[in-house]
């Protein structure tokens, strides 16, 4: 038996560095994060336009009543003018009007805000799906990275004895 036979194996030969991460779905989940984006500017404008609507209507509200005040003035004994109180009467009935006209187009609204918070709702729900999947194969890569290295500590571990064992016994040997 010679003895220049020695099992030489380096610690480099042993070293796999597993893959980085890589969430196959990342570009669905990027556009379904785009796309709730999308549908929370569309809601915030819905909900924009009700609050205009609303402020209009309030607005309405300050000038019917600053309608009806002058038109109790003119009707004041003494100071009764005829053209003028039939001028806030129109003026009445035409704010009435359009604050009718206002609450169709507020309940209109209302309609379509709700509409666009369901969309925005399954819109969220789409993305927190993929972002727990996300979530979970990620932890599933680092249980499987730690079995690698579990798995390449073990080989480091095995290869050191053997090679302690075989200088062992190639001191033992003459």
């Amino acid at each position: 038996m010679g003895g220049n036979r020695h099992l030489v194996i380096g610690y480099s030969d042993l070293v796999v560095f597993p893959p980085m991460f890589r969430f196959r779905l990342q570009t669905v989940l990027r556009l379904r994060i785009a796309e709730r984006d999308e549908r929370r500017g569309e809601l915030a404008k819905a909900l924009r336009a009700a609050e205009i609507l609303q402020e209009r209507r309030e607005q309405l509200g300050d000038e019917m009543n600053e309608n009806q005040e002058l038109a109790r003035k003119l009707a004041e004994p003494g100071k009764a003018n005829i053209d003028r109180i039939l001028q806030t009467h129109r003026y009445e009935a035409i704010l009435k009007g359009t604050l009718a006209q206002l609450v169709v187009q507020e309940k209109q609204v209302a309609s379509e805000v709700e509409r666009r918070r369901q969309i925005l709702t399954e819109a969220d729900r789409q993305v927190r799906v993929l972002e727990k999947l996300e979530d979970r194969k990620r932890e599933e890569h680092v249980r499987m990275e730690q079995r690698q290295e579990m798995k390449q500590l073990d080989e480091v571990a095995a290869v050191s004895f053997v090679r302690q064992r075989h200088e062992r016994a190639e001191e033992v040997a003459p």
